[in-house]
C-alpha cells in the first residue's frame, strides 16, 4: 500500500532538508516517491502500477506519494516542474528523479537495479 507523506513525515522518513544541507536518508529501506496531482492524467495511468509495486516489493522498499498541490514546499524543494515525476531513494548514495508516466516493466528495471540491487552489494 503506497503511503502519502506529508512536509513532516517527509522530513522524518525520508530526509530533513530543514536540518541538513547534504543529503542525509532517513529511512530504514529504499523508496520511490510519486511526485503527483489529482488532476494530473498521467498521474492517475502510474497511480494502480505503484499500488501493485508497492505489494510486490512490500518487505524490501516503500512507495510513498506527495501531492504537490497539498505539498507545494516539498515540490520546490525538489525542483518538481512537471508530474510525475518519481523520485528514485537508495539506502546509500544520491537520489535519481525520472520524469512521466514510466511503463512497469521500466520502473521494475529501475527499482531492481538502483533500490534492489544496491542494498544487495552493501
Amino acid at each position: 500500500m503506497t503511503e502519502h507523506l506529508t512536509k513532516e513525515t517527509f522530513l522524518k522518513k525520508v530526509f530533513n532538508f530543514e536540518e541538513n544541507q547534504d543529503w542525509k536518508f532517513e529511512g530504514d529501506k529504499p523508496c520511490l516517491i510519486d511526485f503527483y496531482a489529482d488532476w494530473c492524467g498521467p498521474c492517475k495511468m502510474v497511480a494502480p502500477v505503484l499500488e501493485e509495486l508497492s505489494n510486490e516489493y512490500k518487505d524490501q522498499v516503500n512507495i510513498y506519494k506527495i501531492d504537490t498541490e497539498a505539498e507545494q514546499e516539498l515540490a520546490a524543494a525538489f525542483g518538481i516542474r512537471s508530474i510525475p515525476s518519481l523520485l528514485f531513494v537508495p539506502m546509500k548514495g544520491q537520489p535519481r528523479m525520472a520524469q512521466g508516466a514510466l511503463p512497469k516493466p521500466s520502473l521494475v528495471e529501475i527499482i531492481d537495479k538502483l533500490l534492489i540491487k544496491e542494498e544487495e552489494l552493501n
